[in-house]
């Protein structure tokens, strides 16, 4: 069996999260109260007061900082976040006849394909009609992403730029990957997200949606960095809905343990 440990990001008491598979923790983020069990991103070196604009990277930043020096550079580490989950293979369409429980079809420490791999991505989103830069600068009304080609690593400035004028996104940032690698992304994303943070904030970009412009712009720079693997594959997930997420069918039953729940999944994003 792979040592694999998934960290669930969530800003909020979530049920359902204590009663999934084993290897997923959940870590609460951001300034609500969670259970004395649970870690949070405020217990140890945290970068919590950026949650807001950082979303789910408050997270990475915390497991870089406090976490993964207590596991093996082979191990693997991932994330999910409170709605979204790993399935266990990669579908082209819905189970709509599956009398399978949505439990039964979640990622397992035991699936074949970490034998031989060095990252696990979402199912990649190929846009039909445009580039990556261009959805982005769609998507956030600004053309601010070019500016910030400069804060990278000189190495990695034109990659990524072609990466940008290309039609695939793996969004995230979630993946699952080797500490080794988790720890070099780490190294690459936070110096470059600060920056992004600081120039983005003084140009007064940080409100409405894009409060959280800086994790939007991590998530390209996340793509880009996946695909700099050859030893990969991708995986299906899992978007939870309010059945699921529900605090009081959850004190009464593990809702994704119930038969026929895998019937609404995968989730597929089309564009």
């Amino acid at each position: 069996m792979t040592n694999l440990n998934i960290f669930c990001s969530t800003i909020k008491y979530l049920k359902i999260l204590e009663k999934l598979p084993s290897y997923i923790t959940p870590i609460g983020l951001g300034d609500n109260r969670f259970p004395d069990q649970w870690l949070t991103e405020k217990k140890g070196e945290n970068i919590s007061y950026l949650n807001k604009h950082y979303g789910q990277l408050t997270m990475f930043y915390w497991l870089w900082k406090n976490k993964i020096n207590e596991m093996n550079n082979e191990d693997f580490i991932g994330s999910c976040e409170h709605r979204l989950l790993w399935l266990n293979q990669l579908y082209e369409k819905k189970q709509k006849y599956s009398f399978d429980s949505l439990y039964s079809k979640l990622l397992s420490p035991n699936n074949a394909i970490f034998k031989n791999l060095d990252l696990i991505q979402l199912k990649p989103t190929t846009f039909k009609n445009r580039t990556v830069l261009e959805d982005f600068e769609e998507c956030h009304n600004t053309k601010v992403l070019k500016d910030l080609l400069e804060y990278l690593p000189s190495k990695d400035r034109d990659s990524f730029s072609n990466h940008l004028n290309q039609n695939v996104l793996y969004i995230g940032p979630m993946f699952i990957t080797k500490v080794k690698y988790f720890r070099e992304y780490c190294e690459l994303i936070f110096p470059w997200v600060d920056k992004c943070y600081e120039l983005t904030k003084s140009q007064n970009l940080l409100n409405g949606y894009n409060n959280r412009l800086p994790v939007f712009l991590a998530e390209r720079l996340t793509s880009y960095w996946i695909t700099k693997f050859k030893k990969r594959t991708s995986l299906s997930f899992a978007r939870l809905g309010d059945f699921h997420l529900s605090n009081t069918l959850n004190s009464l039953v593990n809702t994704t343990k119930l038969p026929l729940t895998f019937r609404q999944f995968p989730t597929l994003y089309k564009y």
